[in-house]
Order: C-alpha cells, then sequence, then structure tokens
C-alpha cells in the first residue's frame, strides 16, 4: 500500500483538492486498492473546519465529491505513516521539516516538482484563483502518479 499526504498550511483548500484529485486519477487508473491518500495542515488555525466551499466546488465541477473532509494538523506520528509527503508550497516545506524534525527518508516533495515547472501552488484563499490551483494540482497529482507507478 501506497501512503500519501497532502500538506497545505489550513487543510482546506489545496491539500484536500490534492487528496481527492488523487484519489479520482487513482479511481480512473484501477488503483485504488494500492494507495491510501489523505491531506493535513501545518497550522491548526482551521482544524474541524470542511473544505473550503470554493475549493469543494471546484472539485465538484470535476465531478469530484469532498464531502465528510475536515481539516486536521500534521503531527510527527504521520512521517512514519506515509511514504509521500507532498507540500504545496516552500513554507509548506519549511514548516514539515520543522514538525518532523527534518527528513531523513526523504519523504517531503514538493507538489511542482513532479512537474516540468517547480515551484509553489499558489494558495487561492488568497488569489481566488481556484482555476489556477485546480490546474496545477492536477499537473502536480499527475505527475506524482507517474513517477510512482514509474519507480
Amino acid at each position: 500500500m501506497i501512503k500519501i499526504l497532502f500538506v497545505c498550511h489550513g487543510n482546506i483548500c489545496r491539500s484536500p483538492m490534492g487528496e481527492f484529485i488523487m484519489k479520482d486519477l487513482v479511481e480512473k487508473a484501477g488503483l485504488t486498492n494500492q494507495f491510501h491518500i489523505e491531506s493535513a495542515a501545518t497550522s491548526s488555525e482551521e482544524t474541524g473546519s470542511p473544505v473550503y466551499p470554493p475549493a469543494r466546488r471546484k472539485l465538484a465541477e470535476h465531478g469530484i465529491s469532498c464531502d465528510g473532509k475536515t481539516a486536521r494538523q500534521v503531527t510527527k506520528r504521520d512521517y512514519e505513516e506515509y511514504d509521500y509527503i507532498i507540500g504545496m508550497d516552500s513554507m509548506n516545506i519549511r514548516n514539515l521539516h520543522r514538525v518532523f524534525g527534518g527528513d531523513p527518508k526523504g519523504k517531503i516533495s514538493l507538489l511542482m516538482s513532479f512537474t516540468p515547472h517547480p515551484g509553489d501552488v499558489a494558495d487561492p484563499w488568497y488569489t481566488g484563483d481556484f482555476e489556477r490551483s485546480w490546474k496545477d494540482i492536477l499537473e502536480g497529482c499527475k505527475g506524482l502518479l507517474a513517477e510512482i507507478n514509474e519507480g
């Protein structure tokens, strides 16, 4: 079982989009039983909150449901639990290193590093551009899945 954890600041926009986009890609590839996919936040600000309505609507536009998802904060234990810990931006990566005390097993990656144009997924909470975030996260998830399948 391949375990993936998507992480952003609040776990209400980008990381749940990553979680549910990846679940959709895996399902369409017929690989659901080979993956365990979740998401979490580096902060505790939104703990218990549902997915932010514009992010939920963007997923729904593509036939993807995120019903029942509530935000949770990443824990030190997550490092041992997951094979891939995927941050949405460089600040998330720094915070993950702080929470985990480093990355000795090389599990932490920036989502866009699985694309031809590495960098941050802009936070739509601030930009309001959920379409751009959707496109970036979809591209990153496709790249991550391709790398896992090749490996």
